[in-house]
């Protein structure tokens, strides 16, 4: 009958360690050693949001040079790995269009994302761009055009549909 203790404190333990091992990684300050993850090039050399994508076991995140990047290896049925968690640039709190922030991270699944305006990501294509605040995603969808998406709203053929170059940069 003493072992009874014994087992609801090892369960309890196990199940205390299971929390501390689904712990999400912060997101890292975005530097000039981030390389994207398609392209390899730095990322600092490109205008517009990022991504970074945490997968389980590696320490370090996967850098995407644009947040379409990021959403289309998020959403794609051919991905590899356990994602543990998405952020992006929340844009209501970047400098500027071109300046998006090193810090100013922000759940992909948290974001509301302006679709189909004028805003061009680093690599060039369409850009979802993300913020943070509803209503800041507003604004920028009625000064660039598009509409306001939930991350869920989002699907995998929006992301991963072929786009048409060029495209022009939003002023902001």
């Amino acid at each position: 009958m003493t072992k009874w203790p014994l087992l609801v404190a090892l369960a309890l333990l196990a199940g205390c360690d299971d929390e501390v091992s689904r712990a999400l990684p912060e997101p890292i300050t975005l530097n000039d050693e981030a390389a994207g993850y398609y392209c390899q090039m730095i990322i600092l050399e490109h205008q517009g949001p990022k991504g970074q994508l945490f997968l389980d076991g590696m320490l370090a995140p996967l850098w995407f040079s644009q947040v379409r990047d990021a959403l289309a290896y998020h959403k794609s049925p051919e991905q590899e790995g356990v994602i543990l968690v998405l952020y992006v640039n929340d844009m209501g709190e970047a400098i500027s269009y071109n300046e998006p922030g090193p810090d100013n991270w922000i759940k992909a699944q948290d974001a509301f994302y302006v679709v189909g305006s004028d805003a061009v990501g680093g690599m060039g294509a369409p850009e979802m761009v993300p913020f943070g605040d509803p209503a800041k995603a507003q604004e920028f969808a009625a000064s660039h055009g598009g509409t306001v998406l939930e991350f869920e709203d989002i699907s995998a053929e929006t992301v991963l549909s072929p786009v048409e170059f060029p495209l022009a940069t939003p002023e902001t």
